[in-house]
């Protein structure tokens, strides 16, 4: 049986890193791509192959396709800074929309299976524990592009499937954007006071998690919609104290405030986090907790 190729979109961010080694050390022939050069950091020499994609672009992303035949695609490109969306609407709808529409074309041309990641922040955030079915009411006009880009991924020709997930956390295997653990470490070794917001509730994601999730949800074809994070809920001013004490920080440093502290453009659902039980049953998925994830991170 020949070697399935499977090509990752956003594959220098934070996720796509996770990803490119999980899907590369099970056996497959990764086809990473990224707008700009290469930023991963393995030295695989077989099985791999690093391509510029603009998914912004049709051609770009048709002569990558074209080039490659993959037989697998996990989408995971996108502007996902919820104020850069909502200040550049248009880059915002180019990328997370019209790019998805480009993926897809490609994907039903060459691939028998596409999966793509998407978001919390396609719901309102009034009832928290969302579960698969519930209805999308996005707040922000990054949560609207991805309810937007799930629709289009919807009238997939191929089998496909759906991850949204719930604020991903963890170590970057390189220079990826930081994330909140990494900026509360940061600012607490430097003796920095930081605000962190305490009236927004989320279910966080270890990365590393959500990357092997995603595995398997791959490798098993399964379709549909899926929520993967973690179990607990959290306030990201939780997450910080928390932080703060598994490393021995001081945490009077850490002050708890409400979002409306902090002028944000887009506006963020104040109650989130899912419900994973469809996860768990179908792909036995079992999210380490965030005291074992904190170990992880900080014994790498």
């Amino acid at each position: 049986m020949t070697q399935k190729k499977i090509l990752i979109t956003g594959a220098n961010g934070f996720l796509g890193q996770f990803l490119v080694r999980d899907l590369w050390q099970k056996g497959y022939e990764v086809i990473a791509t990224g707008k700009g050069e290469n930023r991963l950091p393995f030295t695989y020499t077989e099985r791999f192959t690093y391509d510029t994609l603009d998914i912004g672009k049709s051609a770009s992303v048709h002569s990558v396709f074209d080039k490659h035949k993959p037989n697998l695609v996990i989408h995971a490109a996108a502007i996902t800074q919820v104020d850069d969306a909502e200040r550049n609407t248009e880059l915002a709808e180019q990328i997370n929309v019209q790019g998805t529409a480009e993926v897809l074309v490609d994907a039903e041309t060459y691939a028998e299976y596409i999966l793509f990641i998407s978001t919390d922040f396609v719901f309102d955030g009034n009832k928290g524990m969302y579960e698969e079915e519930d209805d999308l009411q996005p707040l922000s006009f990054y949560g609207f592009t991805k309810m937007q880009a799930e629709a289009i991924m919807s009238t997939a020709e191929i089998p496909y499937s759906i991850v949204r997930t719930c604020l991903v956390y963890g170590k970057p295997l390189s220079g990826a954007r930081s994330n909140i653990i990494q900026w509360v470490s940061g600012k607490l070794q430097a003796n920095e006071a930081i605000k962190v917001v305490n009236d927004q509730v989320r279910t966080p994601t270890y990365v590393e998690d959500l990357s092997k999730a995603i595995v398997q949800l791959v490798e098993q074809r399964l379709t549909g919609i899926y929520h993967i994070s973690g179990k607990e809920v959290f306030t990201p001013y939780e997450m910080a104290v928390a932080t703060a004490n598994y490393l021995g920080a001081d945490t009077s440093l850490i002050t708890p405030v409400d979002a409306s502290t902090f002028k944000e453009v887009g506006k963020r659902p104040l109650k989130t986090g899912f419900s994973i039980k469809k996860a768990e049953t179908l792909i036995g998925f079992q999210p380490v907790s965030f005291q074992e994830a904190l170990i992880k991170i900080f014994e790498q």
